[in-house]
């Protein structure tokens, strides 16, 4: 077995496993404030982007849709909604956390490096949290640049999740970030989380070698989008808790559109 399929493989087996646990840190979010948070911020977006079209008419494909989180958001919204994962426990998941607004969702498996869909498929393409442990982030961004129409529209919110692994400033970091969240006493993020498995996975994906988000601009840049960054997203987006856990690593939003 090759390096990356094996890579391939201890994904698919860790994020099975970790499905149900997931599930339940996003149904947790589509309890609270953050429902009405997430959604504010990809309609706002989007509405920006499409100014005058009518949310039925503007297909949005959530790549690493997981749980479901930005699909049943943006299927509540009224947009339509296609929703692809690589594992099919993520899928179940998300079909139950959808509850009635499965029916107005395209679930499909499939991975994000590898999209089946033809050229032009899709207005918008949302994402979050699934950039950085990809085997081929570059080969991915060239699918969703591919299946993107015209003037379509790209949203990834990522961090360097796991950069301290390789860099001593973002060690020292990550390191103070576990402490705060014992001092503050916030819930730790981690909790629940196989850390080791997950580093182990992390010291394989290519991203995490690489400083973030100038890395996604070149490669989107490379692929003839217009791109921008919002460093700050995470102002927007995050809990307080999710500040006090995840200080050193920001969350970044990746906003590219495709010229006509």
């Amino acid at each position: 077995m090759n390096r990356l399929q094996n890579y391939k493989d201890e994904n698919i087996a860790y994020w099975t496993k970790r499905a149900p646990g997931y599930s339940d840190v996003n149904r947790a979010e589509l309890c609270t404030a953050q429902r009405k948070v997430w959604s504010q911020a990809l309609d706002a977006r989007i509405q920006l982007h499409f100014e005058g079209r009518r949310r039925k008419d503007i297909h949005v494909l959530d790549v690493g849709t997981g749980p479901g989180f930005f699909a049943i958001l943006l299927a509540e919204l009224g947009y339509r909604v296609t929703a692809v994962d690589y594992t099919s426990a993520m899928l179940e998941q998300a079909r139950r956390n959808a509850g009635r607004l499965a029916e107005k969702i395209t679930f499909q498996q499939m991975n994000a490096e590898e999209l089946s869909f033809p050229d032009g498929s899709f207005d918008g393409i949302v994402s979050r949290n699934l950039t950085w442990n990809l085997s081929k982030p570059e080969q991915a961004y060239a699918q969703w640049v591919r299946v993107l129409k015209q003037d379509g529209l790209l949203l990834n919110f990522d961090a360097n999740w796991y950069r301290y692994l390789y860099d001593a400033q973002a060690e020292t970091g990550h390191h103070s970030d576990r402490e705060n969240v014992r001092a503050a006493g916030a819930a730790d993020d981690t909790a629940g989380t196989d850390v080791a498995a997950m580093e182990a996975i992390a010291r394989q994906a290519p991203l995490s070698r690489h400083l973030r988000p100038q890395w996604d601009q070149d490669i989107l840049g490379r692929l003839g989008m217009r791109v921008s960054a919002d460093t700050e997203v995470w102002k927007q987006v995050w809990t307080r808790d999710e500040w006090i856990n995840n200080a050193s690593t920001p969350m970044f939003l990746i906003a590219a559109s495709k010229p006509a």
